[in-house]
């Protein structure tokens, strides 16, 4: 009888492990572009309602230009004060400056001044509406000779050291010089002349004028 052939077992084909399907690698994460910030725009500032122009002022006028004042001067035998506490109870207001000989500097070659002296009045005045009256007692070194009827003297206030120049040499042209004009120690540049017709006048510049008066 014929052999029966033996089946040879069937190797089961090692399977072949499937490759592994490579892990699919992760695509970098893409970083977010970094967008640059918008900056922040400007408030428009809110428009506040327009003003309505202011009505024009009208252009205020120059200042008056300062002018040469005249002023009578009162000369006194020793009652000035008197004389001008009564007129300022009839004018009212307030001296504008009250001066006596006591505050005048030792003069060089002259006796201290006695006390009677001393406080009379050397400067006052009282200003009266647009103008000043102003006075004095009478002193030997100032002026000449006081006698009632002839003391009264024109003030004048000049707007400048030329000015007061040229008006006071103008006055004493063919007159007398009573005071040179020169600086006083209170601060005033003063003289005092006579002019060729009788007539007392005094010249001052001084720019505080208006404060003294």
């Amino acid at each position: 009888m014929a052999k029966k052939a033996k089946k040879k077992p069937v190797k089961k084909a090692a399977k072949k492990a499937a490759p592994k399907k490579a892990a699919k690698k992760k695509a970098p994460a893409k970083k977010a572009a970094k967008k640059p910030a918008k900056k922040a725009a400007p408030k428009k500032a809110a428009k506040k309602p327009a003003k309505k122009a202011a009505a024009k002022k009208p252009a205020a006028a120059p200042a008056p230009k300062p002018q040469t004042a005249v002023a009578p001067y009162l000369t006194f035998l020793g009652n000035c004060e008197e004389a001008f506490n009564y007129y300022r109870s009839i004018f009212g207001g307030q001296f504008g400056y009250v001066g006596r000989y006591s505050e005048m500097p030792p003069m060089e070659g002259q006796p201290a001044m006695p006390e009677s002296e001393a406080r009379k009045i050397m400067h006052i005045s009282l200003p009266i509406g647009n103008t000043v009256l102003m006075g004095a007692d009478a002193a030997g070194g100032f002026g000449g000779e006081t006698i009632i009827g002839n003391n009264i003297s024109v003030s004048i206030n000049a707007v400048s050291k030329a000015d007061a120049d040229r008006i006071f040499n103008g006055l004493a042209n063919g007159g007398n010089v009573t005071l040179p004009i020169a600086d006083q120690f209170w601060g005033s540049y003063f003289g005092m002349c006579v002019d060729k017709f009788g007539i007392n006048w005094m010249m001052s510049y001084d720019p505080n004028a208006g404060k003294k008066m």
